[in-house]
């Protein structure tokens, strides 16, 4: 096909994608060939269209072309396979590998053979390659990414990815230029020419009675464009001409208009993200575009107001009037965008730094070198071109005994360091680290990955907040502030100090130094919110300014040193980017567009004396610096924190961002891939030298999951656990004996004494753990998870074998104490106090691929499989001492706290949405019925509480009765468990246990030990609630009919504690019931052993159920009466 051919084509998909024919144009795009789509490859990635997407791909490529496409293929048909295995659709999943996956067989046998046993597992994540995987939605946005990179570097697509630099509406353009020409052309020209047809050349015939129709109403022309209407887009694209002189009809409105040029943002705003009405826009004006005189329009001006609406923003936003004529954002056909295309927008690399990220700086003339320091004091130089890390280094004192003793005394309590800053040298000589421990050491660069070690300073008292380098008096000096309130100035070369600032009331957070002419001087801010300002010399501040938002503050000047800008965040949440005006301090204009309540202090910087960048709301969010509304806002493919670290390279052509599980995405605008294509060819050729002939398919590893959870399973029965977990009840095993009463016989109590009388077993040791607080069965049922009083978690998992062919716990086999590759452990946040007296509470996801957990410090998320801390959150006071899942939304948790409130948290968008009230002690236990949609709280004050879980009103409390002769320790805890038939639960207190319906919030029976007996310390229903276990202070275990809460079985110690173990000193302090199997349940132990329990073969079940009294005792319901039986009292 000729190249003018070629280019109607991409006239004609434009004209189609601008009349909305929406599937005639991925059609066309298909067919031809000519243009890859890739925002609407990503929207039938993400729709999980798999049958369109491998069908969009056949017409650029096939499976076999090369390795590229060989990898693209392989990886949308492992999702689809996956996402079958995730669904328990093995049919689905077998067809997927019989037809899609065998194909790939041929090249590695062994994937082939791996991905095929993934069907014999429960769950495909106990593959270690897959353990990251984690819900469907991330882990096609992961997938994209990797997907994106592949046919970026696939030579079938070069030249394809890009649509043709286009003014709007060319197609009909070229149309009335003919039409021009052949007017023109016509023996008698008319003023209004008749034009009914394009199949056949236009002439003006003679009138035949029929008036002709004006282009105004010509339906193809469109209407003409009225004063002041609409400019075409061609003056709006990335490179503009020299703008044109304001024409003086809209001069008239301006005292002073600009004369700095942008060249890729209309003068009506940033289009589609609330820009401002045009009054608005007047007090900060920017010069127009030019605006050439058109003979015709683009489009009529019903298409363009149509086109305008942006995606993602609701039917209520009103745009303003002088909005342009572009197309739609979604399509990619025209030269319409959100945000300008310098801006870096596009995800080009993804880096793994092995810890998080905490600052970031490029080198100032290799650009493409990134400098990272993280939050164990690593440091880690990276070329990003190549993906090559080139330095690590981790924290090490250089000269421990030059150091103060202060540093030397906290190094040897704790080793733990976390960076603080990063930063190169103006020349890219040196670069310098702050940590949190006193320390600063300045490295010396040589190019490549060579570094050597200059200088180290024991800069402050306590934690080093800030670092940079400045110029005064033509020499090179490091600026650093701390802890200790002060701001100092050390000589770079020798590291002698030079100055110090004192007058700050509060620890320094942050540094600016500047100059303006030949003044040298240093911008300060403190965590009391204050500005400060310095000059080199002894005689004290100069001004004393207050931040917005008065806590965490940086501030930065715009590259040309004109404009100063700060950002800072308040203790409450508030964020807030400002310009100021220096020579007033005040602030001359506050920027919109933050998320009410940050998660973290929010990063800012400034690129090209134009734009600003905040790092806020699990996205980056750009502003111009002369206007406040928000300009665009970017997620990078999914998987940020909530508030991102985030640094331009000098150019603003690279954005380094930081991202979930120790990633630092690299993004980049057209300038800057074009800065890395190089490095990008030769990667890639250097790994086709490396590589065999075999494609690069050799790994079935999964992406990872973003820190909100997603994982939200159908609204199945669920049973909201002692320890806040909810399981699925699908799968719990039917009882296998009859449990009729044979009133003949002589009912007896069932003692067990020995341990040959049950099946019980002790899972191996850990001498880390001192005593079990938390435990709990995985839902999957082949693991069990503790929680020790030191913070730390310990997973036991049982292998499929001989003699286990379930892989589900049992007391007959014993376990893996399990630990990553990686040898981390699940260790929670702690505060200075003693963790032993802190109230560790966890909760469990339904897929098990996450717990979430507090041992008094902030919460965690960890990956199940990795170890991982995702995010950590919520840090005390008040502390967390109870976690609950909502059993339809795993992103929303019920949050019990230490100061008797309860919190009502969504995960995912870091928003407590209700704060409940009703205790006055701490909450030690929550539970939630999806059948009557209400939370059930308990505290350490006895009092239950019924929560509606629309809209989180109290409905009914009541206090606890104590029984007669029986007084509950001041820190008795009260536990509360829901039912399987979600109407009644189990309330647990060390003086009772009862049974409660939740609608009346009414006692229908209850159990009490009598008087001599010990305390209860936990208890919990049997998986299908037939049976509540009860674990006593003495270390006796006692199993009930959970109908009429009678005991039927009592295991003495002395069948499971060794000889020389005295049940005075160890006794269990928790106790788990089995998802499946009714008659198992673990013990943990104070002395940080665990158990699991279950009734011998031969029994298979704990004791035999005392017999009937006054009817049935089927039923919760039908045993009204309150109060044990003298029997039970005797017996306990």
């Amino acid at each position: 096909m000729s190249s003018l051919s070629r280019e109607l084509v991409f006239l004609i998909l434009q004209f189609l994608d601008e009349e909305k024919f929406k599937e005639t144009v991925h059609k066309l795009e298909q067919e031809s060939g000519f243009f890859f789509n890739m925002k609407y490859f990503e929207d039938e990635v993400h729709n999980g269209n798999w049958d369109e997407v491998e069908k969009y791909l056949s017409g650029f490529t096939k499976v076999d072309d090369n390795r590229y496409s060989m990898k693209i293929f392989f990886e949308i048909r492992k999702q689809k396979y996956l996402e079958a295995l995730d669904k328990h659709d093995r049919s689905k999943a077998v067809e997927i590998l019989v037809k899609d996956l065998k194909v790939f067989a041929t090249f590695n046998e062994e994937l082939f053979k791996e991905i095929t046993q993934l069907l014999t597992l429960e769950n495909f994540r106990e593959n270690e390659q897959l353990s990251k995987y984690g819900d469907t939605k991330s882990a096609r946005a992961i997938m994209l990414v990797e997907l994106k990179k592949l046919i970026e570097a696939n030579p079938l697509f070069r030249d394809k990815l890009q649509f043709p630099n286009l003014k709007n509406s060319r197609l009909r353009t070229l149309i009335n230029q003919s039409l021009n020409w052949q007017h023109q052309l016509c023996k008698n020209p008319r003023p209004n020419p008749d034009i009914k047809t394009l199949f056949v050349d236009h002439t003006c015939g003679q009138p035949n009675g029929a008036r002709a129709p004006s282009p105004a109403n010509n339906p193809l022309l469109g209407s003409l464009p009225k004063a002041g209407g609409f400019p075409p887009l061609g003056a709006h694209g990335p490179f503009q001409p020299t703008p044109a002189p304001v024409p003086t009809p809209l001069a008239g409105w301006m005292s002073n208009p600009s004369t700095v040029t942008h060249p890729s943002v209309s003068g009506g705003g940033a289009i589609g993200l609330g820009a401002p009405s045009i009054p608005a826009a007047l007090k900060h004006p920017r010069t127009p575009p030019s605006n050439p005189s058109v003979d015709y329009p683009s489009g009529d001006s019903d298409h363009v107001s149509k086109r305008t609406r942006p995606m993602g923003i609701s039917d209520e936003v009103n745009l303003p009037v002088n909005v342009l004529p572009v197309t739609f954002p979604g399509h990619s056909h025209s030269q319409a965008f959100n945000a300008p295309e310098d801006l870096p927008k596009n995800v080009i690399r993804t880096l793994n730094q092995g810890s998080s990220p905490m600052s970031m700086d490029f080198h100032p003339v290799q650009q493409t070198l990134l400098l990272v320091g993280t939050n164990v004091g690593d440091i880690g130089l990276w070329e990003v071109g190549s993906r090559e890390r080139l330095v690590v280094k981790n924290f090490k004192v250089w000269d421990l005994s030059a150091c103060s003793m202060p540093l030397q005394a906290a190094l040897v309590k704790d080793p733990g360091v976390s960076v603080n800053r990063v930063i190169w040298s103006p020349d890219g000589s040196l670069f310098g680290v702050a940590y949190s421990r006193h320390i600063v050491q300045i490295y010396s660069y040589h190019g490549g990955d060579e570094i050597r070690q200059h200088l180290e300073i024991d800069a402050h008292v306590g934690g080093v907040n800030d670092l940079a380098f400045s110029h005064p008096n033509k020499q090179l000096c490091v600026i650093t502030c701390g802890d200790d309130k002060t701001i100092k100035v050390w000589d770079a070369a020798t590291g002698a100090k030079q100055y110090i600032f004192e007058g700050h009331d509060a620890p320094v957070y942050s540094v600016c130094p500047h100059h303006k002419e030949s003044i040298q001087f240093i911008f300060s801010t403190a965590l009391d919110g204050k500005i400060k300002a310095w000059l080199y010399d002894n005689l004290g501040s100069r001004v004393d300014y207050d931040a917005p938002g008065r806590w965490c503050t940086t501030m930065a000047y715009s590259a040309d040193g004109t404009r100063l800008f700060s950002c800072g965040t308040s203790k409450d949440g508030e964020s807030y980017i400002v310009e100021w005006n220096e020579s007033e301090g005040a602030v001359k204009r506050t920027y919109q567009g933050f998320r009410k309540r940050s998660l973290g202090v929010v990063q800012f910087d400034t690129t090209k004396n134009r734009f600003l960048a905040a790092g806020d709301d699990f996205s980056i969010k750009f502003w111009d610096m002369d206007n406040v509304q928000l300009l665009t806002s970017i997620d990078a493919d999914g998987g940020l924190p909530a508030s991102p670290r985030i640094r331009f390279n000098k150019d603003g052509s690279l954005l380094a961002v930081s991202a979930n599980e120790n990633g630092i995405k690299i993004l980049a605008n057209s300038e800057g891939m074009r800065l890395l294509r190089t490095f990008e060819n030769l990667s890639y050729d250097a790994s086709r030298t490396s590589e065999a002939s075999k494609p690069a398919i050799n790994s079935i590893s999964a992406a990872a999951t973003s820190a909100g959870l997603a994982d939200r399973g159908a609204s199945v029965v669920a049973m909201a656990g002692m320890n806040g977990d909810a399981r699925s009840l699908g799968d719990v095993k039917p009882r296998m004996t009859d449990e009729s009463n044979d009133k003949s016989k002589i009912w007896k109590l069932t003692e067990i004494n020995e341990p040959s009388q049950c099946r019980s077993l002790r899972l191996p040791e850990n001498l880390r753990a001192t005593k079990i607080s938390r435990l709990i069965f995985t839902n999957s049922g082949n693991a069990i998870l503790a929680l020790a009083s030191n913070a730390i978690h310990l997973l036991w998992k049982w292998q499929r074998n001989d003699r286990n062919s379930t892989g589900k716990a049992t007391a007959s086999v014993s376990p893996q104490l399990w630990q990553p590759p990686s040898g981390i452990l699940m260790t929670n946040d702690v505060t200075d106090s003693n963790p032993e007296e802190a109230v560790p509470c966890f909760a469990l996801s339904k897929n098990d691929s996450y717990v979430m957990s507090a041992s008094g410090g902030k919460i965690s998320l960890f990956n199940m499989m990795t170890f991982k801390t995702m995010a950590t959150f919520m840090p005390p006071p008040p502390a967390a001492t109870f976690l609950a899942f909502h059993p339809q939304d795993n992103n929303i948790i019920a949050i019990g706290m230490d100061d008797s409130t309860i919190q009502i948290y969504n995960v995912r968008v870091d928003e407590v949405k209700s704060k409940l009230k009703g205790h006055s002690k701490r909450i030690t236990g929550l539970a939630f019925s999806h059948v009557l949609n209400v939370l059930v709280s308990s505290g350490a004050d006895a009092q239950l509480c019924v929560w509606n879980s629309d809209g989180w009103e109290k409905q009914k409390n009541r206090f606890l009765q104590n029984p007669a002769g029986r007084t509950p320790t001041a820190q008795s805890d009260t536990r509360v468990q829901f039912h399987q038939d979600q109407i009644h639960f189990l309330v647990v207190h060390e003086t009772q246990l009862a049974i409660f319906e939740t609608t009346k919030l009414e006692c229908v029976k209850q159990w009490v030990p009598r008087e001599s007996s010990a305390p209860i310390t936990h208890a919990t229903f049997s998986c299908d609630s037939q049976l509540v276990y009860a674990s006593f202070l003495d270390a006796t275990v006692c199993v009930f009919s959970a109908a009429n809460l009678r005991l039927r079985c009592r295991i003495n110690p002395i069948a499971y504690l060794p000889a020389n173990v005295s049940a005075s000193n160890v006794h269990p302090l928790v106790i788990a019931a089995h998802p499946q199997e009714p008659n198992q349940f673990a013990l943990g132990l104070s002395d940080g052993g665990v158990h699991v329990f279950e009734p011998l073969e031969t029994e298979g079940k704990w004791g035999v159920p005392p017999p009937v009294e006054n009817g049935s005792a089927s039923s919760v319901a039908a045993t009204p009466s309150v109060g044990a039986s003298g029997s039970d009292q005797a017996q306990r």
